[in-house]
């Protein structure tokens, strides 16, 4: 199954030490795809973050992308996962309260980081 990762997500490595892409083959997930507007999100986390934290977790993300699949589709990055999402009929990993909100609403399936330690889907739309 595909799943597309939003900028928070592709940080939790480095944030929670929490290996996304072995969580996601738990989970029956084995195809991921980044959009170049998430990407566009990290190149300026990375560069313009004032917490060092921050830049670093970004950095650590970029390094993450030669694992997934790169679609083009620029734009806001949370419009951008919704489009894709709905046009592919992949799942999204976020950690965006408000972004699993919209997506919950319109039927995609998301799935988020639980207890800050393992992945979980959230097909009932809790939060």
């Amino acid at each position: 199954m595909k799943v597309l990762l939003d900028t928070n997500a592709l940080m939790m490595p480095e944030q929670f030490g929490v290996d996304i892409f072995s969580e996601l083959e738990r989970l029956g997930y084995f195809e991921y795809m980044v959009p170049t507007a998430v990407i566009r999100e990290l190149k300026a986390i990375a560069k313009l973050a004032d917490r060092g934290r921050d830049k670093r977790a970004a950095s650590v993300a970029l390094g993450l992308l030669s694992r997934c699949r790169i679609l083009d589709a620029d734009g806001d990055a949370d419009d951008v996962l919704e489009r894709l999402a709905s046009e592919t009929g992949a799942a999204v990993l976020t950690g965006d309260k408000e972004l699993r909100k919209r997506l919950s609403k319109r039927g995609i399936t998301v799935i988020y980081l639980r207890q800050s330690q393992y992945l979980e889907i959230d097909a009932q739309g809790r939060f």
